[in-house]
């Protein structure tokens, strides 16, 4: 198959948004007959015809259909890249593109990347949220310089990073003060029959979660479940059930929600990593976020980073 020729891209992606050949001409300064003639070789390279003519209408086939898709991505592309060398040429800053996975807490995830922005050259920070896998196939395009992460990224997986431990901590229970006068009993005995709201089956510490009630017996009420946090977090906030949430964060989690801590544990912990393409980490962002969680965020709560002063090798 011939290689495409994006000049044929660029004109059929026109008369597609354009509706008309003779649209797409006035817009493009061209001849109908011009992009009319560029139409015909593009879909012969191709091998399908992307346009149904009816009048002077032009309608998209399911090739078509399947083709545009492609050239709006392609082209949004091509904009994206001017306006990164724009800003590139214009502020000289540092530009940092973070995933962070969806099951990371919000507040969390704020203080982790939060020293990235304070270093003594300018960056201009790219946050982008989303499911693990998908993150993990942006990184392996190099579209993100890092991906935090509440898991290691798996050995089967064929992406090739490494894993940087930024901190593990325990977890606490938390509710608001009227649901917490209607529990039973200290805790942990308080979550017998408490209505308990989870997280969602994506995040790492859920198995933790129901290994560690079954292990003491217990069988609260499940009545939700949340694959993102931060609305778990707004139902417990209005009295729905209790949640749990890293130590590391707990005062915030406090001020920001309106509960209370109901008990904390050591024995289900929260882990956050960073991976990244680099088994030794460069980029100066992402050194100023593992240094800050290694000897600021999780060494505050006394229990987390229980790795300070020996490295942990990253895996693959």
């Amino acid at each position: 198959m011939a290689a495409i020729n994006y000049k044929h891209l660029h004109y059929f992606w026109a008369v597609a948004k354009a509706g008309s050949i003779t649209r797409a001409g006035e817009r493009l300064h061209l001849t109908p007959q011009t992009i009319s003639g560029q139409l015909t070789q593009f879909e012969e390279v191709l091998g399908y015809r992307l346009f149904d003519r009816i009048g002077r209408r032009m309608e998209l086939t399911d090739a078509g259909r399947i083709a545009l898709g492609y050239a709006d991505q392609i082209f949004a592309l091509g904009q994206e890249l001017q306006e990164s060398l724009r800003n590139e040429q214009g502020s000289r800053a540092l530009v940092f593109r973070v995933g962070i996975i969806d099951a990371v807490p919000k507040s969390l995830a704020y203080q982790l990347v939060e020293p990235a922005v304070h270093l003594d050259e300018s960056v201009r920070m790219v946050c982008l949220e989303g499911k693990f896998m998908d993150l993990l196939a942006d990184l392996a395009v190099q579209r993100l310089d890092i991906v935090i992460s509440d898991r290691p990224m798996p050995s089967n997986v064929n992406v090739r990073g490494f894993n940087h431990l930024l901190g593990e901590c325990g977890v606490e229970f938390f509710a608001t003060p009227g649901l917490a006068r209607q529990l039973k009993g200290k805790f942990p005995e308080c979550l017998e029959g408490a209505p308990l709201l989870l997280p969602g089956e994506d995040s790492a510490v859920r198995p933790r979660l129901m290994s560690w009630l079954s292990q003491r017996q217990l069988r609260p009420r499940i009545v939700g479940e949340f694959d993102d946090g931060a609305l778990m977090k707004a139902f417990g906030e209005a009295g729905a059930g209790v949640f749990l949430a890293p130590k590391a964060i707990a005062s915030v989690v406090c001020r920001h929600f309106g509960v209370i801590s109901l008990g904390g544990t050591d024995d289900i912990t929260d882990q956050f990593y960073a991976i990244s393409v680099e088994r030794k980490l460069a980029h100066p962002a992402v050194v100023a976020i593992s240094s800050s969680a290694r000897l600021k965020l999780f060494a505050a709560t006394g229990d987390a980073v229980k790795a300070v002063g020996r490295k942990r090798a990253a895996t693959r």
